[in-house]
């Protein structure tokens, strides 16, 4: 693996890297739970670059990525993708929750970042369970790294014990 994957507990918005990654919904508009804290804390920026965006392709589907300046933040740029609502594990959600992690890598690889950070896609109200989540989110991670090469340090933002307790898991069977 070329890049090192990190684990820390506590608020995204005061991470120090080149990039955040907002788990943002498709109006790009700012909402509830980390799309909203981050925007409070980036300012209207952010908000004006999604606006812009929103205006040249119409929002952000599912799975994809788009990427705005940090504003008021630590971090450089924002990051914004669209998780899947869980909806019992119905459709392509596992997918999709792979492809935000695979979108945000690749947006990041384009623009010289070298460290970012993701919150837990999908698990707040959108519904999808912490574990699986998590397991996908660590795979998807592992395996582009493994593959790419230009990301120094990836790290898994957790905001409660609970999902921190399940990335420390699987870091550490990863290691050893």
């Amino acid at each position: 693996m070329y890049g090192k994957i990190t684990l820390a507990k506590g608020d995204i918005t005061k991470i120090k890297a080149d990039a955040i990654v907002n788990a943002a919904n498709s109006s790009l508009l700012g909402g509830g739970g980390v799309d909203g804290a981050i925007h409070r804390a980036g300012g209207k920026a952010i908000l004006d670059e999604c606006i812009a965006i929103r205006n040249k392709q119409g929002g952000c589907k599912t799975g994809e990525a788009v990427i705005t300046t940090g504003g008021n933040l630590p971090a450089k740029y924002v990051i914004h993708t669209v998780g899947p609502v869980y909806n019992s594990g119905k459709g392509q959600v596992a997918q999709l929750l792979a492809n935000c992690y695979n979108n945000s890598l690749q947006l990041a690889l384009a623009h010289g970042i070298q460290t970012i950070a993701f919150p837990n896609i999908s698990t707040g109200i959108y519904g999808y369970p912490k574990q699986p989540a998590a397991q996908i989110a660590f795979d998807t991670v592992t395996a582009f790294l493994n593959a790419n090469q230009g990301i120094a340090e990836v790290a898994f933002v957790c905001f409660d014990d609970e999902s921190f307790n399940i990335y420390r898991s699987l870091l550490e069977a990863e290691n050893g």
